[in-house]
């Protein structure tokens, strides 16, 4: 194995798939929506950047070929299951979510059954497409958890009369509570648009790839 720069990009987004979820555990919200967000945009940072290192350097290997879906899977799959538990199982969000991680599921076992001929089938340009949509999607929906948190910490001590009256311009907003909200709101929609979007991608290319290996499944008789 050849341990590159390029490689040890790829490394450190795959332990950063994990880490993204772990934020929670140890740091109260919103600082834990904000780490979980800088860290998922940096490492998705380094998915471009790591392939454009390797291809500049000639310093493609077999272990960063390897690696490097597998981090993008980790990250996509372990972003989804945090953003479904803090959302609440929104359906809105869950049945994109779902196909996603369905899709990344089914492909990864055809790929393990296809062994060295799973090598013959070239990622395309939509799949990139697919992956670039997933990212966006997962970081904007990270930034609402942000801006939710903010809604909660600005509101308490406030009774619902209060709150209507600002968010309906009868009472100062000394505390940005309507620019919060309509964030919130704006990114919570743009982020589930976006992973529908990634969903339909997500299909097309799920499809796309089980037809390439259709002559590889075929039974010798």
């Amino acid at each position: 194995m050849t341990l590159t720069i390029p490689n040890l990009l790829t490394i450190l987004r795959l332990l950063a798939a994990p880490a993204v979820a772990v934020m929670f555990l140890y740091f109260t919200r919103p600082w834990a929506d904000w780490f979980a967000l800088i860290l998922f945009v940096v490492a998705a940072i380094t998915d471009w950047f790591d392939g454009y290192l390797a291809r500049s350097w000639k310093q493609e290997t077999k272990l960063g070929a390897m690696l490097d879906p597998i981090a993008d899977k980790a990250m996509v799959v372990i972003a989804l299951m945090v953003i479904t538990g803090f959302s609440g199982m929104n359906p809105w969000f869950l049945l994109p979510a779902t196909l996603i991680i369905f899709r990344e599921v089914f492909v990864s076992g055809l790929r393990e059954f296809l062994g060295d001929t799973a090598g013959l089938l070239k990622v395309t340009k939509l799949a990139k497409w697919k992956t670039t949509a997933q990212m966006v999607a997962i970081a904007v929906l990270f930034a609402t958890g942000v801006f939710e948190h903010n809604i909660l910490d600005r509101t308490a001590g406030m009774d619902t009369r209060m709150v209507d009256d600002i968010m309906a311009g009868r009472a100062a907003d000394h505390v940005g509570l309507v620019w919060n909200y309509y964030a919130s709101v704006i990114t919570w929609w743009t982020g589930v648009v976006l992973l529908w979007v990634a969903a339909a991608l997500t299909l097309v290319t799920g499809v796309d790839y089980f037809a390439k290996a259709m002559p590889y499944l075929k039974d010798d008789r």
